[in-house]
């Protein structure tokens, strides 16, 4: 995984150990040897949104690293206190300044060589126009066809609109689950 390790116990700041912990846990954790306090690491969830506008979707290119000048989708790392939904929607705002309505989640896309999970919601456009915000390069409207399909930032965008595509063609829109290698 890229994360570091912990180091220091969040609690009283002492140096932890890696083990095994006593309560009947059966994986390896940070636990402090002063207070007993034990670390969980778990994944960080990254939400975001297939915007449309008819046969379009709305794809973002970055304005920041990684993958500077590439294509995605709106999304980020879902912020302490707010629902999937939210966020998601709060990262179509910031990154794409666009107007719309949410809808329901199209796909949930396990990524455990980097501890992340990405959940996709489909959002209806109420607006063609947009106004990016600092992230963002340019906003654009893409019909399938037009895609740029080998300037997309990430695989878990690629893999979602895949999906999306598919279930439009279908007539009809499922939730995904993917897993990443």
């Amino acid at each position: 995984m890229l994360r570091s390790p912990i180091r220091h116990c969040r609690n009283c700041g002492a140096a932890v150990v890696y083990r095994v912990p006593d309560d009947g846990d059966t994986r390896e954790r940070a636990v402090c040897p002063a207070c007993d306090t034990i670390h969980y690491e778990n994944p960080l969830n990254v939400v975001g949104t297939v915007p449309y506008w008819g046969d379009h979707v709305l794809l973002c290119k970055r304005n920041i690293e990684p993958r500077w000048g590439k294509w995605t989708l709106p999304a980020g790392f879902m912020e302490l206190g707010e629902s999937a939904e939210e966020g998601a929607a709060r990262e179509t705002v910031e990154e794409a300044g666009a107007h719309f309505e949410m809808e329901d989640l199209l796909s949930v896309l396990s990524v455990p060589r980097v501890g992340q999970v990405h959940l996709f919601y489909r959002a209806r456009l109420l607006s063609d126009r947009f106004d990016p915000g600092h992230e963002t390069i340019e906003a654009r409207l893409f019909a399938e066809s037009e895609i740029p399909w080998d300037e997309i930032a990430f695989r878990t965008v690629r893999e979602t609109l895949l999906a999306y595509f598919a279930d439009r063609r279908a007539g009809r829109f499922r939730v995904h689950n993917l897993v990443i290698t």
